[in-house]
């Protein structure tokens, strides 16, 4: 407990700003939250639209996300019950030309050895190509003397065409939402340390059952308001500036003061907030930053409709390999999840900016008969109604050698938060949420 409750404001109440607030409520101090929007959670919330609840993306989470982890224990959520845990797999439709590699449940990495011993649809070279990338990964312990793009590193170690197709370009944009020619080999290699490179529950697969929102914002809002603090949702900061020994946060309606403030909106934002207060250059970094969306396309059909998994990866157009952005990645059985939603298909895709150039209903018709040829199933092609919901800022694109800020800002008492700020890890939930408790962990530092 600290020696004495200091008032501290938080901007933004996405994963990171949620973390850092629990963390430091958890302190002591009087935490006040503020969220611009009505719903809480920043780029990973729930949406109602027509009475359904949806989520503004479909996430996978890895049992490697610790930290993660402990901020929903912390806060009352019970993951064991919130999602649902799947082995490490890469699974297609059946007789759609991909592969199914499934982890079974043995101690690493004697469970990735049986996996791709027993892999489906990979010839001899994919596996001897795989198998030689793990092992020099590990070698190298998972680091590169100069950061390039994945592609170049897949190209060093002489990784099958195949193979490429199949499993590391799919993961690459699922966890950097970057394609390979563009994404950071050094922070891939960061994400694969530590699921694939570390114990086998970290390689898990973690599937929410609960909406986003409710997975962890707003039970971490209850933490909040339960030990004295303030959630303020709807709630815009325009402006901050230093007032005498204080921060004053200027607002719709009042301006208030706070002995500290940790920023967790998205960099640009965070950038008109410190305009006038910050160095410029953490101004230009924050301002530097290039995005890609992420588009997840909802397609309901009758109740009785249900995938052999809860999840499968998708090929590339076979009319465009190399993978434009018109076609899904993976698609999402969410009756599997909740059973409210029965018949409800997620279909993900990253790095999603030509998908949705054409529109929303067309990029819809497009999923819905790539569904149909890939379980050749030709209802697929027909559902009831169909939902396209783009985050158009999604991540940053992760780009070789990209300059990402401290949490400490320079500025007295003043820390950021976010999944952007210095990390070996992509725009994740576990970079934002480790980012929020470092934030926490340098402002305890500095107050006390």
């Amino acid at each position: 407990m600290a020696a004495e409750a200091r008032h501290i404001a938080v901007i933004g109440a996405g994963w990171a700003g949620c973390t850092a607030a629990v963390e430091l409520t958890q302190a002591g101090h009087q935490v006040t939250l503020f969220e611009a929007s009505r719903q809480l959670g920043g780029r990973a919330r729930r949406v109602d639209i027509n009475e359904v609840t949806l989520d503004n993306g479909q996430h996978i989470l890895l049992g490697a996300y610790s930290q993660t982890l402990r901020m929903m224990r912390k806060v009352g959520i019970d993951p064991a019950s919130a999602m649902l845990r799947l082995p490490l797999q890469m699974c297609y439709p059946a007789d759609s030309g991909g592969m199914t590699f499934i982890a079974p449940r043995l101690p690493a990495p004697l469970h990735l050895l049986l996996a791709l011993w027993r892999a489906q649809g990979l010839d001899r070279q994919d596996k001897l190509a795989l198998a030689r990338f793990s092992s020099a990964a590990r070698w190298m312990g998972w680091q590169l003397h100069d950061d390039c793009s994945v592609s170049t590193l897949l190209e060093r170690f002489d990784q099958t065409e195949r193979l490429t197709q199949l499993m590391w370009r799919p993961l690459c944009i699922a966890a950097l939402n970057t394609r390979p020619e563009q994404a950071s080999a050094q922070v891939f290699l960061a994400v694969l340390r530590d699921s694939l490179g570390a114990r086998r529950s970290a390689s898990d697969m973690l599937l929410p059952r609960l909406d986003l929102s409710s997975l962890f914002p707003q039970r971490a809002a209850a933490f909040i308001e339960e030990r004295g603090g303030n959630v303020e949702s709807g709630s815009s900061i325009r402006q901050l500036r230093r007032h005498g020994a204080q921060w004053q946060l200027q607002g719709n309606d009042a301006n208030l003061d706070f002995d500290a403030v940790v920023i967790a909106t998205p960099p640009e934002a965070a950038a008109t907030l410190l305009d006038g207060s910050a160095d410029a250059g953490l101004l230009a970094t924050l301002r530097s930053y290039e995005y890609e969306p992420i588009t997840t396309c909802y397609l309901q059909y009758t109740g009785g409709m249900r995938l052999p998994r809860p999840f499968f990866a998708l090929l590339d157009d076979p009319e465009n390999a190399g993978g434009t952005a018109a076609w899904g990645q993976f698609v999402f059985d969410r009756g599997q999840l909740d059973p409210a939603q029965a018949g409800l298909l997620a279909v993900v895709i990253s790095a999603s900016s030509g998908a949705i150039q054409a529109g929303h209903d067309a990029l819809a018709k497009t999923v819905a008969a790539q569904l149909a040829a890939a379980f050749k199933q030709p209802q697929l092609a027909a559902p009831i109604w169909t939902k396209v919901i783009s985050e158009k800022r999604a991540t940053f694109a992760c780009t070789p050698g990209l300059a990402r800020p401290a949490n400490d800002s320079g500025l007295d008492k003043l820390m950021l938060a976010g999944d952007y700020t210095a990390s070996d890890y992509p725009a994740t939930l576990e970079s934002a949420v480790r980012s929020g408790q470092q934030a926490a962990r340098e402002l305890l530092a500095q107050i006390r």
